[in-house]
């Protein structure tokens, strides 16, 4: 078996509230020098050798992310 990590993160065009709210956090407990939060997704799969590359891009495509909003990135650890 083999680990892959699929990040899912929201384009940069598109509006993150989940990200705005933990800046806002952070200003308000006083953390200095944090200028802009984004906040995504982390997946971690075991898969096996017969799991391809095309088939993982598929999986995140379809199930993990959502391609009109998000990018991601698939990594085999």
């Amino acid at each position: 078996m083999a680990k892959v990590v699929v990040d899912v993160m929201p384009k940069p065009e598109i509006l993150d509230p989940q990200g705005q709210a933990v800046a806002g956090a952070l200003a308000r407990l006083g953390v200095a020098g944090v200028g802009d939060v984004r906040q995504g997704k982390h997946f971690e799969l075991e898969v096996d050798d017969s799991v391809d590359d095309e088939t993982l891009q598929r999986v995140a495509a379809t199930l993990l992310a959502n391609p009109v909003i998000e990018d991601w990135v698939v990594t085999r650890a």
